[in-house]
């Protein structure tokens, strides 16, 4: 009888054993790591009693961040993308858009960054319209002096935004040529490629999203701001390759955004991808469980993902 009893211990404690084993090791291996976007002062920015608030959708982020989702590393493929949330300059819609993206591309073996960025708000910034593009050139140069420790390629680092996340994108792989940040390192702030999900591009009257420019811009933007930060009026030759898509039916951010930028694009020569679709609205992804298809597709022909 002793013995019974006691090979039922052995068993139980090995059943228990393998349990908490299992439990730690999925703990360790959907941890990831969130890193403070500046080591030590951030720039542009002024002394405020403003506290961060919410949990998935944030405002009022007075410390930006990036949080690194691993690859899968079955299929790692040395290419990482920074991704950057919507929300109209005013809230970061960071689960929906960033979390979720994250997820699935870290999966098909691309090293994932979503960036909570500091939003324009003159409460905490000398200069609310560069606050947001200092966070994402920044998040650019971590990435990118940091590829070798994450076993990544670092002419391989792209940007990937939704909505007004995607006017910052779209500003980070337009405006590479200035630093807004300090970079005694002189590392290329140009993100290799672009992707735009329901973007942002413009601030002309005609085509932007009111709510995103009055929150980066101000009520009364000069003129001279307007076309400085309407994207499809920077493009260049050297513009990063890019991938777009948008619903025609968005009558939160006109398609024409998208379209305007792909027609510049294509005159400057730039590779560009443009995915339209009829219905869907303005954030279309939460409602098309496979619109990352096209996406995954277009990954793969440029070769930024493993077969």
């Amino acid at each position: 009888m002793k013995r019974a009893n006691k090979g039922f211990r052995d068993n139980t404690q090995g059943k228990l054993f393998l349990v908490l084993h299992f439990l730690f090791f999925s703990v360790v291996i959907n941890a990831q790591e969130i890193i403070t976007l500046y080591p030590s002062k951030i720039p542009n920015s002024k002394p405020s009693t403003l506290k961060e608030s919410g949990a998935g959708m944030y405002k009022d982020v007075t410390i930006p961040t990036l949080e690194y989702f691993k690859p899968n590393a079955e299929n790692a493929s040395g290419v990482a993308v920074i991704i950057v949330p919507g929300g109209g300059y005013s809230v970061v819609v960071y689960n929906g858009e960033g979390v979720s993206t994250a997820k699935a591309l870290a999966e098909k073996g691309i090293a994932a960054f979503v960036l909570k960025y500091r939003l324009p708000n003159e409460a905490i910034m000398v200069d609310k319209k560069i606050g947001p593009l200092q966070d994402a050139q920044q998040a650019i140069k971590l990435v990118r002096d940091n590829a070798q420790k994450w076993g990544l390629d670092k002419n391989k680092i792209g940007i990937m935004g939704f909505s007004a996340g995607g006017h910052l994108a779209s500003t980070a792989a337009t405006h590479f040529e200035k630093s807004y940040i300090e970079n005694k390192e002189n590392t290329s702030l140009r993100p290799d490629f672009q992707i735009l999900v329901y973007p942002v591009i413009s601030m002309t009257t005609a085509l932007t999203h009111t709510g995103s420019r009055d929150n980066l811009l101000g009520k009364n933007p000069t003129n001279e701001e307007v076309d400085l930060f309407s994207n499809e009026l920077q493009v260049k030759a050297n513009t990063p390759i890019t991938y777009l898509t948008h619903t025609a039916d968005d009558t939160t951010v006109d398609v024409d955004n998208s379209i305007q930028y792909f027609e510049k694009l294509r005159h400057n020569k730039v590779d560009a991808e443009m995915h339209i679709y009829p219905k869907g609205g303005h954030g279309f992804i939460f409602k098309h469980p496979n619109w990352m298809n096209p996406l995954l597709d277009w990954l793969e022909s440029n070769a930024w993902l493993k077969k």
